[in-house]
């Protein structure tokens, strides 16, 4: 990953996904954490973790850090909870030095790896940073049986200083779902459009099982519809 996909959208990220029940997910994913951890300990490290919004409501029950490929968004982050660490980095190659109980991926996050041999290099570097008896919980893109390419999408939530929509169209090429964002941003001073490209790896659920027991890692769950129909992956680290 060269270039972050929300380079230039950080700033709307959350006005658009203010309709997600993160409260609700992050409820469901403590109750599965607790049905399978073993190490006995409460260090959760959130990949991928965006502006923090599944940290807002993991937070009472877990010490909590994140990790982020985006700039923008981990500056979000941080001014919310100064207490926790967040670092900037690729989630198949980052290196924090120090084990956590629980490793997030959530919000589909994993598709942003690309490749199966990213998949594999991210699944052991969340590994790595797993303590013994530890639990990584990712939910998945969708898989290439269910992805259908041309399906068109709008959102049009009111930001505190604009109004936005923002025309997603998701396509197909070379194996990758290719996601096209095309964003209107009005403020009083004129009307904004940019565009941002999307690229996704489109993982089966055997490969996606197959990652993780090659990184190590003991699949104890697979839930076929997760949190919000894509899926959900729980593995655990021996020990």
């Amino acid at each position: 990953m060269t270039e972050s996909a929300y380079a230039r959208s950080a700033a709307f990220y959350d006005a658009i996904y203010g309709q997600k029940p993160y409260a609700e997910e992050a409820d469901a994913v403590h109750r599965i954490i607790q049905r399978h951890l073993r190490s006995g300990g409460d260090a959760l490290l959130d990949v991928g973790c965006g502006s923090g919004n599944h940290l807002a409501h993991l937070r009472g029950r877990y010490r909590c850090d994140g990790v982020d490929f985006d700039a923008g968004l981990l500056d979000i982050a941080r001014r919310r909870y100064p207490g926790s660490r967040f670092q900037q980095g690729d989630m198949a190659e980052f290196g924090l030095g120090r084990r956590y109980d629980v490793v997030t991926c959530l919000f589909s996050a994993i598709g942003y790896v690309r490749t199966l041999e990213k998949l594999r290099q991210t699944m052991r570097t969340f590994a790595g940073h797993l303590a013994p008896g530890g639990v990584a919980v990712v939910e998945p893109w969708l898989t290439p049986e269910v992805f259908r390419p041309g399906y068109v999408h709008v959102d049009t939530p009111e930001g505190t200083d604009a109004k936005i929509a923002r025309m997603s169209h998701s396509g197909l090429e070379g194996g990758l779902c290719i996601l096209t964002f095309s964003y209107l941003i009005g403020r009083a001073e004129g009307i904004e459009h940019f565009e941002e490209r999307h690229e996704l790896g489109l993982f089966t659920i055997e490969q996606m099982m197959d990652a993780m027991r090659a990184a190590g890692l003991e699949v104890v769950e697979h839930d076929p519809h997760g949190l919000t129909g894509r899926g959900l992956y729980v593995a655990r680290r021996p020990g």
